[in-house]
């Protein structure tokens, strides 16, 4: 954050605006401050969602409206897990992988390097995990696959379930 503020300090119109709309208005940006804004804005936004969507309560599976979107748009949780982990193991070098939502509700799965986020394109994160070496190296080293199976052991079903309603109701920024 410290990165970011410093970055738009002397831009009154973009201190004023919400984090999700600063990213999704990158390319009208003064070029000056696009990447700075496109690294550490897009780092936070990513990384304020990656950990709401982990608890003490992971694991477990996703239930009512969230189940029937997942069971609908990704072709139920076995196949959600196992697309997202073969996406995110594809990643090539730093990224995300992530869960996206439209305001229909509908979802799908996308891939992003770096800090990106689909937030720069307008759209909305349902969850997400980080696939940067950082996130994993202490525990699985060069494991990126073990690391992405053993990730949803810590997913909160409800936080994400919450988070899910909250982008239905045209809510959900970060």
């Amino acid at each position: 954050m410290k990165k970011l503020n410093e970055a738009v300090k002397d831009h009154s119109k973009v201190t004023a605006m919400p984090l999700d709309e600063i990213l999704a208005n990158l390319s009208e940006l003064p070029e000056d401050i696009r990447t700075a804004v496109r690294n550490n804005g897009g780092g936070h936004a990513n990384h304020s969602m990656f950990w709401q969507v982990m608890g003490k309560d992971g694991g477990g599976a996703p239930q009512g409206e969230l189940k029937a979107a997942i069971d609908n748009d990704l072709g139920g949780l076995d196949k959600l897990k196992e697309d997202f982990n073969d996406k995110g193991g594809k990643v090539f070098g730093s990224g995300w992988v992530f869960v996206a939502v439209t305001p229909a509700g509908k979802l799908s799965l996308v891939t992003k390097p770096n800090q990106d986020t689909p937030l720069m394109e307008g759209g909305r994160v349902l969850f997400g995990n980080d696939v940067w070496e950082h996130a994993y190296y202490l525990k699985y080293q060069n494991r990126r696959p073990e690391y992405l199976k053993a990730w949803w052991d810590v997913v909160s079903w409800k936080a994400v379930g919450e988070r899910y309603a909250t982008a239905k109701a045209g809510k959900l920024t970060i």
